[in-house]
This record gives C-alpha cells, structure tokens and sequence, in this order.
C-alpha cells in the first residue's frame, strides 16, 4: 500500500492550513520545523502533543521549534541553594495560581530583551488557550505588588514553562522553584524549560537528547489532569 511522502522541513504553513506538523525527529539540532500558519487553539495543542512550540518576532509569522537536545526541569534534579532556602523559609512573598496571566505574559516580555518574541498575536493566543484552562501562571507578588512570576501550556502531564520575569530580587527563582514543586505534587510529570542556560542549570535542569523527550512526552499528553484549583499551590515555605 502506497504511503504519503514524509511532509518536508521546515514545511511553509499558511492561516487555516490543517493543524499538522512535519515528525520533529527529522528536524536538525537547531529543531525548525515550520514557518507560517496561525496560533489557532487547534494548532498549538496540536505543536505542543508533538513537542513544538513557537517562537518569532514582531515582524515575522510563526515559527515552529523542536531543538535537539531539549531542558527539563524535574523535581530529583531541583538544586536550591542554602541562600534561596532561608529566603524560601523568610516568606518574603505571596504566591497565586492563575490570578494574572496577562499581566505576568507582558511583564516577561517587557523583562528580558529575548521577550521580544511575546508579540501582541501570542498574547491573544495564549490567553484564549489560557481562558480554556491549559495555560497557566504562578504569581508572585510583595506587598500586593506583581513582581514576579511565569506562565506556561499543559498537555496532560506535561507543564511546558514558557517564560519568567522578576522585578526584586528571587522573584523569579522562588517561582520557578514553587512550580516545578507544586505541579510536581499536582501530578505534572515533565516540567519542559525548553532550552538550557546557565541560570537554569544553576537550578538543576539538565538536557534531553530530543528523541528522549519526546518519548516521554507521548506517554503523559493524553493523560488528564485539572490544574484549575489554586490550592494546589505548594507552601512556599516547603
């Protein structure tokens, strides 16, 4: 029986073209796999089941990664420091589930130069899918101010960390921190940070040969679980 050819890389995509993406084990390290198309709900559910997500600037259309390796954050490899211990047990903030996605998305693209890619067209996207309950973000706040905090997609058991910001200093590492925990304790099994850096190895994340990843990320996407409960979030002086 004849099959159809392997869908070329990086495929050209166009709005409203099929939510259907070229195999990312056949994409090079760099892990480009598509340009174009939209950031449909039905789309990005359908990037992040296979371990794409977007990434692309203000003047560009989407574009489509799967970087070969991949970083993962997991609970048995989160290394906090004595110094971010004492300030974890000093309670120096307060700590929210879902209370402004909006606002921690723009602060991370205001933050960090590298936030330029959080362009007003992800905002809209990622808020609907956030709004449909698989995106998320931890607050954290001092003195009822925002000053810090991430958000990222869900698939089933996968949390795919998006981006973080800080205002004051360990805003952003108690959240990242209080994440990897709480969605641990949640029943999160793949904590994706996406690429490596020094500041993440710092806190313990390590890379995945991408195959690995996506291996693992096929036995946890189609596997429900509700993060729509805030006490879910762990004690931050855990």
């Amino acid at each position: 029986m004849a099959h159809d050819p392997p869908l070329p890389i990086p495929l050209a995509l166009k709005p409203g073209d099929p939510p259907v993406f070229p195999d990312p084990r056949r994409a090079d390290g760099d892990g480009l796999i598509a340009i174009g198309g939209d950031l449909s709900e039905a789309r990005l559910a359908a990037a992040y089941d296979h371990g794409i997500f977007p990434c692309h600037g203000p003047d560009s259309p989407p574009i489509w990664w799967s970087p070969d390796p991949r970083a993962v954050l997991q609970p048995e490899t989160l290394h906090v420091s004595r110094r971010l211990k004492r300030r974890l047990r000093q309670r120096p903030f307060q700590l929210t589930w879902n209370r402004a996605f909006l606002k921690v998305m723009r602060a991370c693209g205001r933050d960090r130069a590298d936030g330029r890619w959080i362009v007003p067209d992800m905002l809209r996207a990622y808020h609907r899918i956030h709004e449909q309950g698989w995106s998320h973000s931890l607050e954290v706040w001092q003195d009822a101010r925002l000053v810090g905090g991430l958000y990222g997609v869900q698939r089933g058991r996968l949390f795919a960390a998006e981006s973080m910001f800080h205002l004051v200093t360990d805003a952003s590492k108690i959240a990242l921190v209080s994440a990897v925990r709480a969605l641990h304790s949640a029943g999160i099994e793949l904590f994706d940070v996406q690429y490596l850096t020094p500041h993440l190895a710092s806190l313990g994340a390590r890379e995945w040969p991408r195959d690995a990843y996506l291996e693992r990320l096929g036995e946890l996407v189609g596997s429900p679980l509700d993060l729509s409960d805030p006490n879910r979030l762990l004690d931050p002086g855990a």
